[in-house]
């Protein structure tokens, strides 16, 4: 790891009842900075204090812990997150990027890594996915974002006398436990959707309209995926055993952060399996009235074959022609012309392809 050297950060705090609620970056992108308490409260870091946090050499907190909010939207806030003295090089590197990743890793003292999160759409099915980074000590927890993120506002808003975690990992567990809570409500409103299908592939008689059936499967099938490919890094990661958090850590990132995720996991994997299920179901019953018209077309055009040979015979221009002479020349025809279609339809019932 790289040594930095000492630097000067001319940061603006802000009031801390800021909601992280999607407002415009402030001053070198420090959105909050406060050092929290369990079991008295929270209160605001003036800039100096912010800027003696960040350097190698700063005095370990004597009571509670600190944490640093930062809005990456600007390149100068990534700069200056990019080169913090208290951090290794790979630690801030993490913190400054802004493509999404799933990461996490830790060395000696100091946990970092990105986790996802939803972004702050009003409806929940239009809600995509982001990603906030940490990187925390026992004693301080360093934020980033690029998008507004709703769990880390509800995070922030939540710290009040006993509800302070002992430590800046406890904040993590949270906004991990708020976001997976909303992805297992969002599978219960996919799970709905798919009672709503099954109830109609059950009960109708005609299923001469299964299309929007299989709209609702494939929405249904889609959003799990997508669900999916955020929550099995995460589980992967809580579960490489090459990973070696320190000990302050253990219990709240490998146990409890552990047993959340992998349950939103077989949440979202007997979801997939269930609309699995409804989807062969529905292909199948589709396949079934398919089958059912190309037989009743099948059926009419077989019994026509005769008459339309008994026309085309009748419809020939040449001399002598049975029954071309007389009144009930027509008639008769049509008479030969049934009975043949009659006849076929005997003989099809005879040999039960009727």
């Amino acid at each position: 790891m790289s040594e930095k050297p000492a630097y000067n950060f001319p940061f603006t705090v802000i009031d801390p009842a800021h909601q992280d609620q999607g407002a415009p970056a402030f001053a070198n992108g420090l959105v909050w900075a406060i050092h929290a308490i369990p079991g008295k409260g929270v209160t605001t870091l003036t800039s100096d204090m912010v800027e003696s946090l960040l350097q190698k050499d700063r005095t370990p907190c004597a009571e509670g812990w600190y944490w640093l909010h930062f809005d990456t939207v600007h390149s100068s806030a990534r700069a200056l997150i990019a080169n913090l003295p208290i951090l290794p090089e790979d630690a801030c590197t993490t913190l400054a990027e802004t493509e999404y990743g799933i990461t996490l890793d830790a060395y000696e003292d100091l946990v970092w890594g990105a986790l996802p999160a939803f972004d702050d759409a009003l409806s929940e099915e239009d809600r995509e996915i982001c990603a906030w980074r940490f990187a925390s000590s026992p004693d301080l927890l360093i934020t980033t974002r690029r998008n507004p993120i709703p769990v880390l506002g509800s995070a922030y808003r939540s710290l009040k006398g006993d509800q302070i975690p002992r430590t800046p990992t406890g904040m993590i567990d949270r906004a991990l436990r708020d976001f997976t809570n909303t992805v297992r409500r969002q599978l219960g409103q996919l799970d709905d959707e798919l009672d709503r299908a099954e109830d109609v592939l059950l009960t109708i008689e005609h299923r001469s309209d299964l299309g929007h059936l299989g709209g609702i499967v494939g929405k249904v099938r889609r959003r799990a995926t997508e669900l999916r490919r955020v929550v099995t890094p995460i589980d992967r990661i809580l579960r490489d055993e090459d990973l070696d958090l320190p000990e302050w850590a253990e219990d709240t990132l490998r146990d409890r952060a552990e047993r959340q995720v992998h349950a939103a996991l077989d949440d979202l994997i007997a979801l997939q399996d269930r609309a699995r299920s409804l989807q062969d179901e529905l292909g199948s019953s589709q396949a079934e009235e398919t089958n059912r018209r190309l037989y009743i077309v099948s059926v009419g055009t077989t019994l026509m074959l005769p008459a339309t040979f008994v026309t085309g015979f009748f419809g020939m221009n040449t001399g002598g022609m049975f029954l071309a002479q007389g009144a009930w020349g027509t008639v008769e025809a049509g008479a030969v012309c049934f009975s043949a279609m009659a006849v076929t339809f005997l003989f099809l019932k005879t040999i039960r392809l009727l």
